[in-house]
C-alpha cells in the first residue's frame, strides 16, 4: 500500500492537448469484493493515470441514518472510510453514486421504506418491487439522511445520484396529476432541480447519468446549471451514441447540455452483459476507442469507465480492461484494441499476461459458451462446491507438450487420452445456437443482443430491417451449423484428431488460470475462513467448454 509519501511526480503526466478527468468504476452493489483486494488496486491505477474511483453503491455500505437499508454483506462504515482514505492517499478521489430514482429497489426492499414505491397495487397499497416516487412527502428526507451519510466519502467535491434507466417514472397517482398538468419531461426536470439544491446544501456538486435525457430531451432546458451529465452507450459507433430503444438511432445530447452549461463525462462500458460469463473483450475495447474519440471531438470533461459484473464476472478481469484503456493517455499512439488488450493484461499480470490476452480474445468467438454451467448460481455465495484450483493446475500441467511442427497431422494415441477432456459439452454449442435463433427473431431484452458475438449481434442489428423469412433462413443455418460442429467434434473424440492442438490450448488455459486466480469471496461481513467459497472450478469448466467448442473446427 502506498503511504502518504507518494508524491506528483509520480503520477501520470498529460502530453496532450485532450486532458479530461480519467476515472474508473467499481460496482460493488452487484457484487461485494474482498477490501484488502481492493485497497492493493489503488496503487496500480494512480499508476495507470486514473484520477477519480467512482462506488456504485445501493446498500453495500453501511448508511448510520437509515440501518435497516445495508444487506447482511455490507461494507461497515469504517470499512469504507479505509477505502476511501486509502484511495486520497494515492491521489484518486472518490465519487459516490447514490441511486435516488431508477434501481431504488435496496430502498423499497425495506418494509418500513416501501410506500415510496411508484407502482401501487389496484388498492393503492405498494407493490414489493419498483423505485421510489419523486413526489412522495418522504422521498427527499430520505435521500438526504443517504446523502448525508456519504457526504464525508465524496472526496471529488461531487456525488452521483444515478437517475438513469427510471421507466416506471409517472405511474404513481401524485405524478400523474403533476404529469397531466406540466408534462413528463418538467416532472422530471423539477425533481432533479430539488435534489440539485439538496447536494448543494451539503457543500457537493451534483452528478447523474444522462439516458433519460434521450427519451425527455424537452428537460435539457429545465435543468438546473452546473450539474454533471455521464452519457453512455456500451457498443462501438461511428459519429454519435446510439440509443437502443430507438432501434439505435444517433442522437446528439452533448450540443444541448452544452448549451445549458452542464458539462458531460463519456463513459464506455467495462464488464460482461447479463448472458455473458466473460465479458467480450473485442467489443469492450472497440467501445472504449469509440467514446475517447467522441469524447475529443466534444470537449467532454471527463473519461468514465464504466464497470458492471453482474453474475460473478471476475472482477481481475475487469481490472485489465481497465489497464488496457490506460493506453489512451500512457501511449496515445497505440489504437489497436488487441495490442491495447495485450498491454492492459500485462500491466495487471505481469510478463505472463499477453498469453492470457490471446486467450482471452479467444473466448470472443464463443460469447455464451458455458452459459447453462454458470446460470446455476445467481451469486458467490451460493456456490455450489469448495474447490481448489490445484487440481484444474495437475490437469494441465500433466497434458504432454505439444509435438513438433511435423506431428501435427498425426493421431494421438487413445492411451493418452485424458477422462473428461475431449468430450464436447453439446449443450453448450445447442444453447447458443438456441438463443442465437431467439434473437435474431427479434428478443425484447435489446441490451443482451447486442455486442455479444459476431453472427448473433449482426443478425439482431438488422432483424428490423429484414423480412420474416430471411430471418428464419439465417436461425435455420445456425441450427445447422451446429449440427455440423457437433458431428465434427464427434469425430475428434473418436478418432483423436487435433490433439496436438487440444494440449495447445489446455497449456494455455492453466496460464490464464494461474493469471486469473479467483479469491475467495467476502461470505458474511467478510468474516469468511481462509478457503471461502471458491468457484475456481466453475471458472476452469467454463474455459474448457469454450476450448471444446473451438477444438472442433480443427477436427
Amino acid at each position: 500500500m502506498r503511504t502518504a509519501s507518494y508524491t506528483r511526480s509520480q503520477r501520470f503526466v498529460p502530453t496532450s492537448s485532450f486532458n479530461p478527468i480519467r476515472s474508473f468504476q467499481w460496482d460493488l452493489a452487484r457484487q461485494i469484493e474482498r477490501l484488502d483486494w481492493l485497497l492493493k488496486q489503488l496503487p496500480r491505477y494512480a499508476d495507470w493515470g486514473y484520477q477519480e474511483l467512482h462506488l456504485h453503491l445501493e446498500d453495500a455500505v453501511e448508511y448510520p441514518s437509515l440501518p435497516g437499508v445495508a444487506r447482511e454483506d455490507a461494507y461497515s462504515y469504517s470499512e469504507f472510510t479505509k477505502l476511501v482514505r486509502a484511495a486520497d492517499r494515492v491521489g484518486i478521489k472518490v465519487v459516490p453514486i447514490v441511486n435516488l430514482l431508477g434501481h431504488t429497489q435496496y430502498l423499497i426492499k425495506v418494509p418500513e421504506l416501501r410506500d415510496l414505491n411508484e407502482l401501487r397495487a389496484e388498492d393503492g397499497s405498494p407493490l414489493e418491487k419498483g423505485q421510489i416516487c419523486p413526489l412522495h412527502p418522504r422521498t427527499l428526507e430520505i435521500a438526504e439522511k443517504l446523502l448525508r451519510d456519504m457526504a464525508p466519502f465524496c472526496t471529488a467535491g461531487k456525488v452521483h445520484v444515478g437517475l438513469d434507466e427510471s421507466f416506471h417514472l409517472g405511474k404513481h397517482p401524485r405524478s400523474q396529476r403533476e404529469i397531466a398538468r406540466i408534462g413528463r419531461a418538467a416532472h422530471f426536470a423539477r425533481y432533479v432541480g430539488r435534489l440539485d439544491r439538496l447536494v448543494r446544501s451539503l457543500g457537493l456538486e451534483m452528478s447523474m447519468w444522462a439516458d433519460m435525457l434521450y427519451f425527455l430531451p424537452e428537460a435539457i432546458p429545465l435543468l438546473p446549471r452546473g450539474i454533471t451529465t455521464y452519457e453512455w452507450y456500451y457498443h462501438a459507433f461511428r459519429r454519435l451514441p446510439k440509443v437502443e430503444l430507438f432501434n439505435f438511432k444517433d442522437v446528439d445530447i452533448a450540443t444541448p447540455l452544452r448549451e445549458r452549461g452542464i458539462a458531460l463525462y463519456g463513459c464506455p462500458m467495462n464488464g460482461a452483459f447479463r448472458f455473458e460469463p466473460l465479458p467480450h473483450f473485442t467489443d469492450r475495447m472497440n467501445n472504449i476507442l469509440a467514446w475517447w474519440r467522441h469524447s475529443r471531438r466534444i470537449g467532454a470533461k471527463g473519461f468514465l469507465v464504466s464497470s458492471w459484473e453482474p453474475y460473478r464476472l471476475a472482477i481481475e478481469l475487469t481490472t485489465a480492461v481497465d489497464a488496457a484503456a490506460a493506453c489512451l493517455w500512457l501511449e496515445p499512439e497505440i489504437n489497436d484494441p488487441r495490442e491495447m488488450l495485450a498491454r492492459g493484461f500485462e500491466r495487471a499480470f505481469g510478463k505472463k499476461g499477453r498469453a492470457a490476452a490471446r486467450l482471452a480474445l479467444a473466448a470472443d468467438k464463443y460469447p455464451f459458451g458455458g452459459y447453462p454451467r454458470w446460470q446455476i448460481n445467481e451469486r458467490w455465495d451460493t456456490a455450489s462446491r469448495l474447490e481448489p484450483l490445484a487440481n484444474y493446475r495437475k490437469r494441465g500441467a500433466a497434458l504432454p507438450q505439444p509435438r513438433a511442427e511435423g506431428a501435427r497431422g498425426r493421431r494421438a494415441s487413445s492411451s493418452t487420452r485424458e477422462p473428461g477432456v475431449s468430450s464436447l459439452p453439446h449443450t453448450a454449442r445447442r444453447f447458443r445456437a438456441a438463443r442465437g435463433a431467439t434473437r435474431c427473431a427479434g428478443d425484447s431484452d435489446t441490451r443482451a443482443t447486442v455486442g455479444i458475438g459476431e453472427s448473433v449481434s449482426s443478425g439482431a442489428a438488422r432483424g428490423s430491417a429484414r423480412g420474416a423469412d430471411d430471418v428464419a433462413i439465417d436461425a435455420r443455418r445456425a441450427c445447422e451449423r451446429t449440427e455440423r460442429s457437433d458431428r465434427a467434434a464427434r469425430r475428434g473424440a473418436a478418432g483423436g484428431v487435433g490433439r496436438g492442438k487440444e494440449r495447445r490450448v489446455w497449456s494455455s488455459l492453466a496460464a490464464l488460470l494461474r493469471c486469473v486466480e479467483l479469491r475467495p469471496r467476502r461470505a458474511v461481513r467478510g468474516r469468511g475462513t481462509a478457503r471461502g467459497r471458491w468457484l475456481v472450478a466453475d471458472a476452469a469448466e467454463l474455459l474448457h467448454d469454450r476450448i471444446s467448442i473451438a477444438r472442433c473446427e480443427c477436427t
